[in-house]
């Protein structure tokens, strides 16, 4: 049997390359490359089917929990890329990357703890809303002596089918703690405070429009007078640096989870066929 390379090859840099970087004092062309690489080493371990003879025994559920995290991280990772090639975009990076942060820390959180218990809290999590607003649909068509608009149909169509596919039911939903916050997260997986004020805090700013972002990637001052900055926000290097070393542990934190030996002699099944050695 032929063997196919599971993981992507790491970039290959040059000395010219390394040297040139170390000339200018930049490195964004080299670590770009490997924030690339991880991006597509995350979606290489999302590939790897919960039936292949390497997994342990996961519900379903929990592990499509883990491939839709991972799956999100490379997407986005990737769509930094497609955004940054160029080096601009960075107000739009900054987004993503703290998207990309919080999913990381949810699978390193989960592979944490590890129970029936959380990964129902994190699936009820997202559907307290759902169920918030099927109540607000079904108030409105009372409201209407029981007349239901077509839109209010697919929405309760689509809401039933979440909640179908979470393998709840409303009572458990309503009834399931909430998720812990990031910081308490972060906390349970071993990193301190900075973490979470990097990562999360500092995050926000790009998420939220505060001022530290508007004047950062928006504002410029002259003579006094506040107006729009030009479109040319760079991506900054550390966001190159940051969110792979945040992805691999979240990669890792997930190969001991679902692995229940080292994997080096077991074959996993991706979707595009069988893989030898992870």
């Amino acid at each position: 049997m032929e063997e196919n390379n599971f993981l992507p090859d790491p970039p290959e840099i040059t000395v010219e390359q390394l040297e040139q970087c170390r000339k200018t004092g930049d490195f964004c062309p080299i670590l770009f490359e490997w924030y690339k690489f991880v991006g597509h080493l995350c979606i290489s371990f999302a590939s790897i089917r919960s039936d292949s003879p390497a997994i342990k025994t996961i519900p379903p559920l929990h592990y499509g929990i883990f491939v839709g995290l991972l799956t999100r991280c490379s997407r986005l990772m990737l769509s930094n890329v497609a955004l940054s090639h160029n080096g601009l975009f960075g107000e739009t990076t900054a987004i993503i990357d703290r998207c990309i942060f919080e999913s990381a820390v949810k699978i390193s959180w989960l592979c944490a703890k590890g129970t029936e218990e959380f990964f129902n809290r994190f699936v009820a999590d997202g559907l307290k809303t759902e169920i918030i607003f099927k109540n607000q649909i079904n108030k409105n068509i009372q409201e209407r002596n029981g007349k239901t608009l077509e839109i209010e149909k697919r929405m309760l169509n689509s809401i039933e089918n979440y909640i179908n596919l979470s393998e709840l039911d409303e009572s458990e939903i309503t009834k399931a703690k909430k998720l812990p916050d990031i910081a308490s997260m972060i906390e349970a997986i071993d990193h301190d405070r900075t973490l979470y004020i990097v990562g999360q805090k500092m995050g926000s700013h790009h998420v939220h429009g505060t001022w530290p972002s508007l004047w950062l990637h928006y504002l410029v001052k002259r003579d006094g007078v506040f107006g729009p900055r030009d479109h040319n926000c760079e991506t900054h290097v550390n966001q190159y640096v940051f969110v792979p070393l945040i992805v691999l542990a979240a990669i890792r934190d997930f190969v001991m989870f679902v692995f229940p030996v080292h994997p080096q002699n077991l074959w996993v099944t991706t979707g595009s066929g069988k893989s030898p050695r992870v």
